[in-house]
């Protein structure tokens, strides 16, 4: 077992794909000792902040935590607030931007590719 806090983890930077705006990053199963199978992180998006499209290689799911969002899969957006999940399938192309007057905090997971 591995327990990890969020302030061991988090880095500011600008999201993925595309550095549109800033963002706050929680590499949590970064800190799990390899081999591992999966990545799970949360990211808070600043308002006005967007993970730029692009293509994913494995299955993904975003799960809104607090503030609002549009999710985009292959050209197919749709709305997303807390307690909503986005499941992304692999061949997809796919993006996230935060909508409203609050960061949109999001919980990323998917699985590791085989080594």
């Amino acid at each position: 077992m591995v327990v990890v806090s969020e302030s061991d983890v988090m880095v500011r930077e600008p999201p993925p794909h595309g550095a549109i705006g800033m963002s706050t990053a929680y590499r949590i199963s970064d800190a799990a000792p390899q081999p591992r199978t999966m990545e799970f992180r949360r990211r808070v998006l600043d308002v006005g902040a967007a993970i730029g499209e692009h293509p994913i290689s494995h299955d993904e799911v975003y799960y809104v935590t607090a503030g609002e969002g549009v999710v985009i899969s292959d050209g197919v957006e749709a709305a997303l607030k807390p307690g909503m999940a986005a499941y992304l399938y692999e061949g997809a192309v796919v993006g996230m931007r935060q909508t409203g007057d609050a960061p949109l905090s999001i919980i990323i997971a998917y699985p590791v590719a085989a080594k």
